[in-house]
């Protein structure tokens, strides 16, 4: 067993070897990992077996559906490795080249970071998507998955490890950290000099840990209190669909709508029809009935429970969907603006000039008119994959692919000149 210290130094001093790798070369190695997690899929679902058995009773039913594999999403996995490949390669672009007056030539290129390194939770399929992007974009990566998840992350980052040694290049380019306790998330907070970009993709107290305590710099990612407006010019039979879809097709993820705001005008129609079709419809369908956490003029109209003060706040990553009525779009900026963790946002209307005051004064790093927020994601944005969702503004915002995972330095040439 190598110290989480260890590891992150044996990153460091592999990763030149992919700083100087060819776009070819970068390719011929993520064919290598899809084709070794295609062939180690086996070992990856009996490891993941295990982690689930030992999960159950301890995290929630949403939480194991996260932590799952089955063949398909193995498959998934792979695919989403060679979506990768088919990406133009960031490194190396030239992004601008001025010649000054005394004849030097000055060119902005796009570089690697380095090393990134990320610490998350639950989901498994992370490790292959981080691995990816970041050995495409150049850098080495130190992946810090959760204790649950521990031997499904192992078996996969064997698989990569395979997968770069098939290609000829330093296994130590990808590195799992074996240490699941916090002491090793600190220690890549303050790894400075060995980790050049942190990312935590988990909970909101993983997140608020590593804004609040890294010494390396950090990408605030993740949090997704994610609201929809149904504004009163919308249609209801669009507006009940994309809703079912943002709370319930997969509940669990950051991109999951957990705050419904309806304008007054439209609740007598539209609440009824929703409350039908999340709670009725899915009880009859023998599915996890959505609950309806409502304010009390939406409890006059249909069935729930009373929300409280904290609902509107809360992250539920359930079926559970607080409910509030307001009377303009104006009054759903307002309170998207107090409860937001600017992650993704949408309007339904058919009134542009309502659609137009939403998506310029609701901000959060994506905001939808008429589509579901589920759609913030990498792969749906044309990415491949991506390693997070930033809902900060600096240096990045929304979903993190390839050119987000790049830096750039200035290389000067000249002839001689002196100042």
């Amino acid at each position: 067993m190598r110290s989480t210290l260890e590891l992150m130094r044996a990153a460091k001093a592999a990763s030149p070897a992919l700083a100087a790798a060819s776009e070819e070369m970068k390719n011929i190695a993520l064919a290598s990992i899809a084709e070794r997690i295609i062939s180690c899929c086996p070992s990856i679902l009996e490891a993941n077996a295990k982690d689930v058995e030992a999960a159950k009773g301890s995290i929630s039913e949403v939480m194991i559906d996260r932590l799952t594999l089955n063949e398909s999403r193995v498959q998934a996995m792979a695919g989403g490795i060679r979506d990768v490949i088919a990406l133009p390669d960031p490194v190396s672009r030239t992004l601008s080249r001025t010649e000054r007056p005394n004849g030097l030539i000055i060119e902005k290129r796009c570089v690697p970071m380095g090393v990134i390194g990320i610490i998350y939770e639950s989901r498994p399929n992370v490790t292959s998507d981080a691995a990816a992007l970041a050995l495409k974009a150049g850098s080495a990566v130190v992946l810090r998955g959760g204790k649950e998840a521990y031997s499904t992350n192992a078996a996969i980052a064997q698989a990569i490890r395979l997968g770069l040694s098939d290609a000829g290049l330093p296994e130590d380019l990808a590195v799992l950290v074996e240490d699941t306790s916090r002491e090793s998330s600190r220690e890549m907070m303050e790894a400075v000099g060995l980790i050049d970009l942190l990312f935590p993709r988990g909970g909101a107290g993983l997140i608020k840990a590593c804004v609040d305590y890294a010494k390396v710099p950090c990408i605030e990612t993740g949090t997704g209190i994610c609201h929809i407006y149904a504004d009163s010019s919308a249609n209801p039979i669009s507006a009940v669909d994309i809703i079912e879809n943002a709370k319930t097709s997969r509940p669990s993820v950051c991109n999951a709508e957990e705050v419904l705001l309806v304008n007054r005008k439209i609740a007598p129609v539209l609440l009824p029809m929703l409350e039908k079709r999340l709670v009725a419809d899915r009880e009859a369908k023998g599915l996890v009935p959505v609950e309806l956490r409502l304010d009390e003029e939406a409890a006059k109209i249909i069935p729930g429970v009373p929300a409280g003060v904290s609902d509107f706040d809360t992250e539920f990553l359930d079926y559970i969907l607080a409910v509030k009525t307001v009377g303009s779009v104006d009054e759903a900026i307002e309170h998207i603006a107090a409860h937001s963790t600017h992650h993704s946002d949408a309007i339904l209307t058919r009134d542009e000039e309502a659609a137009e005051k939403f998506t310029s004064l609701v901000d959060s790093a994506a905001v939808y008119v008429n589509a579901s927020t589920r759609f913030t994601d990498g792969g749906e944005f044309g990415l491949g994959c991506e390693m997070g969702i930033s809902t900060q503004k600096l240096h990045a915002r929304g979903p993190m692919g390839l050119e987000e995972l790049t830096t750039y330095k200035y290389v000067i040439r000249g002839n001689g000149q002196i100042r």
